[in-house]
């Protein structure tokens, strides 16, 4: 992954704190799919992230590799 693209997807999000919730994700990748399909990437750690008790803690980092690799 490029530093450009890197930089480019950082300036895109630069709205959203450096950890994001699930809410923000599904906001992040468009409002284009379900909640089940978010907590599906989640549970299954194709989006990187910890759970503590209910909640999804996911670094905007790992959401913009995945987008770069997707």
């Amino acid at each position: 992954m490029s530093d450009i693209n890197i930089n480019y997807a950082e300036e895109m999000f630069k709205e959203y704190s450096d950890v994001i919730n699930a809410k923000q994700l599904k906001l992040m990748l468009g409002n284009t799919i379900g909640n089940n399909k978010i907590y599906e990437l989640l549970k299954s750690k194709e989006i990187y992230n910890k759970k503590i008790g209910n909640k999804y803690f996911i670094p905007k980092i790992c959401v913009i590799e995945y987008l770069m690799k997707n």
